[in-house]
């Protein structure tokens, strides 16, 4: 437990000396509990998810960074890799294929990758998997911007 605080205590200092290296990213560290953070992250250019922020939610353990944070959107979104209802993540960093030299700022550059390239052969949203796997990109793309709209876009008076 005392490694994982050490670490975490780390990556905060990076990411307060570096809030402005990455304006796509904004991670937040809970004041009273340096085991939970959430994140702020711009939806990816050229996507349906374009002008959104979006908010994860993160739960580190205390074995980190042997094992992975469990990370999921707070903002609902329409994707393949993301459950609509839990915000669960299907992502393989974040399951079998974790290594400690990942940070937190790093799981969050991979899932802006992944927002921008969903992989449809695993859903958890099988909606959203299922316009993508019948080639109906336009659904899906229409879908996904829908949500962005209604979720992850401020409200204009």
């Amino acid at each position: 437990m005392q490694t994982s605080r050490a670490r975490l205590f780390k990556e905060y200092k990076e990411v307060q000396r570096e809030k402005s290296a990455d304006p796509d990213i904004q991670l937040i560290c809970d004041d009273s509990n340096i085991f939970k953070w959430t994140a702020l992250v711009k939806g990816p250019s050229e996507t349906p998810y374009e002008g959104g922020v979006f908010q994860l939610a993160f739960a580190i353990p205390e074995q980190y960074p042997l094992l992975p944070p469990q990370v999921r959107f707070l903002t609902k979104i329409f994707h393949p890799n993301v459950h609509f209802k839990t915000g669960e993540i299907c992502l393989d960093i974040l399951k079998n294929a974790w290594s400690p030299a990942w940070t937190l700022q790093s799981v969050c550059r991979a899932i802006i990758a992944l927002m921008a390239h969903p992989e449809p052969d695993s859903p958890l949203n099988c909606d959203s998997g299922n316009l993508l796997r019948s080639g109906d990109v336009r659904g899906y793309q229409s879908m996904a911007r829908m949500y962005t709209r209604l979720a992850a876009m401020p409200k204009k008076n």
